[in-house]
C-alpha cells in the first residue's frame, strides 16, 4: 500500500510539474487603458528575458504604440496582416539584438492577441514589439510576410485588454501606418 501511495504521489508531481508552464505577467499601461500580457519563458526564454530586461530597466516607460497595420493601409503588400507595434526605445539605450526564436522552436503561433518581437532581418530584434489582431499565420516560420520565411518570435499573449488593443488599432494612422500623435505607453511593469 505504501509503495502504491508513493508511486501515486511521484506520478502526481511529475504530471503537475511537467504541465505547469511558468508564466510571467506584465501590465502595459497606455493612455487608452491597460493591456495585461502573459509571457512564456519556458517556450521562448531568450525573447522573454530580452523583453523583461527592458521592463525591469523601465525603458518602455513613456514610449508609445506608434504603428497600426490594418487591412486597409498596406497597398504595396501582397500578404496583409493586422498588428499594432510599439516599444521603440531611445537608440542610445537599446540592448544588443537577440537570436530569433522561430515559431518552430517555441510552438507559439501568431494567433489573435499574441505578443511578438518586431525585427528587420533574422537575429535583429531589440526592443520593438507588436500585438496581433486576429490570427496572423503569415508571421509564423514559413509565412509569406517576410521574404526570408523565418517569421517572428512570438513570446506572450494578451490575457486582458484586447479591447484596448483594438481601440489603438482603429485610430486613424496615416497611409504610412504611423500614428500622429502616437499612443503613449505610460509604463510596462511585472505584475
Amino acid at each position: 500500500m505504501k509503495r502504491i501511495t508513493l508511486t501515486l504521489i511521484v506520478l502526481f508531481f511529475a504530471i503537475t510539474n511537467g504541465s505547469a508552464q511558468k508564466k510571467e505577467i506584465c501590465v502595459i499601461k497606455t493612455a487608452l487603458g491597460n493591456i495585461t500580457v502573459e509571457l512564456y519563458p519556458e517556450k521562448a526564454p531568450i525573447t522573454v528575458a530580452n523583453f523583461l530586461k527592458y521592463v525591469d530597466a523601465h525603458l518602455y516607460d513613456n514610449t508609445s504604440f506608434f504603428r497600426s497595420v490594418t487591412l486597409n493601409n498596406q497597398p504595396k503588400d501582397s500578404v496583409k496582416i493586422e498588428v499594432i507595434q510599439g516599444g521603440e526605445v531611445d537608440s542610445t539605450k537599446v540592448f544588443a539584438a537577440i537570436p530569433l526564436e522561430t515559431t518552430t522552436k517555441t510552438g507559439l503561433h501568431h494567433k489573435n492577441g499574441i505578443l511578438s518581437m518586431a525585427r528587420d532581418k533574422p537575429d535583429s530584434a531589440t526592443c520593438s514589439f507588436f500585438i496581433c489582431i486576429n490570427d496572423q499565420p503569415a508571421l509564423d516560420y514559413g509565412g509569406k510576410r517576410n521574404k526570408d520565411g523565418q517569421g517572428f518570435a512570438a513570446f506572450g499573449k494578451v490575457i486582458n485588454g484586447m479591447g484596448v488593443v483594438k481601440k489603438i488599432q482603429q485610430l486613424h494612422p496615416d497611409q504610412e501606418q504611423y500614428f500622429k500623435p502616437e499612443v503613449l505607453i505610460l509604463s510596462i511593469t511585472r505584475k
